[in-house]
């Protein structure tokens, strides 16, 4: 994924292990109180849970119908009114289909990374890698074994790039 060289501390970074789905909601929630604008890049296996965290923000930020899946549209826009009556723009990427990164210019998503104060959540943003810029913050889930029952659980390490770090962005507040 994306190399960008950010510090790592307890601030920037943090390693998380949801047990359930209740877990990834509480999570979601966590990431709802940030104060993040730009992308976030959300990296794991097919089944990891990216969809379901998204899920999950999305009505966290307040967003009340149905959350679809972008996987043939590339893109789900999002207008969240916020309590104190602004809108949040928030897209929803999930780039597993995109053959080729340049498809990316023609349905003009540079301009949802452009727009201020847009949250730009992106499923499988490596295979747009070089063209995407680095994003706010990196969160990567991978599926691991809880007990000794083989129940499955989600790893989930977030990382604070450079740009998010700028921004002030601290991570030390989430906890399951």
């Amino acid at each position: 994924m994306h190399n960008d060289q950010s510090i790592e501390n307890s601030d920037t970074v943090q390693t998380l292990i949801l047990n359930s789905e209740q877990d990834t909601q509480l999570l979601a929630k966590q990431l709802a109180t940030l104060p993040l604008t730009g992308s976030v890049w959300l990296a794991g296996d097919l089944g990891a849970g990216k969809t379901t965290l998204t899920r999950y923000w999305l009505q966290a930020l307040g967003h009340t119908g149905a959350v679809k899946s972008p996987t043939y549209t590339l893109v789900e826009p999002y207008s969240i009114e916020q309590s104190n009556g602004t809108i949040k723009p928030v897209y929803h990427a999930d780039l597993y289909r995109l053959q080729d990164p340049e498809e990316l210019s023609f349905i003009g998503f540079d301009e949802y990374l452009d727009e201020k104060e847009a949250l730009v959540i992106i499923e499988w943003a490596s295979r747009a890698d070089g063209y995407l810029p680095t994003p706010t913050l990196f969160i990567d889930m991978t599926q691991v074994e809880s007990d000794d029952k083989g129940n499955e659980a989600r790893q989930v390490y977030l990382r604070v790039s450079k740009a998010g770090q700028a921004q002030g962005l601290d991570l030390s507040q989430l906890s399951i």
